[in-house]
């Protein structure tokens, strides 16, 4: 695994170091250890999956309120997405920034998103499926979002949105307080 910093505090693109031979390769996509010595949450509570089918469809910015906050490191498996991490901690020198990359089987690249932070991302391809590893159990009662669009971040997405839920559609304005 290589680590390359974002421009939010904590949140890093983690890249696949590849193993090659005529068979094609072998890579590591999660290690405790490598986590840990660079002071990531190495934890790991859950893996999951979401299929998207539609390009253009948008998921996000969730998150989870503390206690429950979780770390979440996501990998597109099929397709293409656009993956944004948003700080929403009042405490970090990036709060309110957000940062953005594609992510693709092709490329292997892994988002770490830090607890605090919204997570959310747009399909570029029609049929796209993400893996997330997360630190925490998802709690119902404890899952928070913000809007995709609103103006105190200006997240600019490279797509046209044409498939939005109606509970990421109605998240209120961030509240600053």
């Amino acid at each position: 695994m290589n680590f390359r910093e974002t421009e939010i505090s904590g949140a890093w693109v983690i890249g696949l170091d590849r193993r090659e031979d005529e068979r094609g390769y072998f890579a590591r996509i999660w290690c405790h250890d490598e986590l840990q010595v660079r002071g990531l949450d190495p934890a790991l509570s859950q893996v999951n999956t979401a299929l998207s089918l539609r390009s253009g469809t948008l998921r996000g910015m969730h998150f989870q309120a503390a206690p429950h906050a979780e770390v979440k490191i996501a990998r597109c498996i099929r397709g293409a997405a656009f993956d944004v991490v948003l700080d929403l901690r009042p405490a970090s020198s990036t709060f309110r920034r957000w940062f953005g990359l594609t992510l693709t089987p092709e490329s292997g690249e892994m988002l770490y998103v830090p607890e605090g932070c919204a997570h959310g991302y747009l399909t570029l391809a029609d049929n796209t499926e993400l893996l997330y590893f997360t630190s925490k159990p998802y709690a119902a009662h404890a899952a928070k979002g913000v809007r995709h669009d609103d103006p105190a971040f200006g997240v600019r997405w490279p797509d046209a949105i044409r498939v939005l839920s109606d509970a990421d559609r109605s998240w209120p304005d961030f509240n600053f307080s």
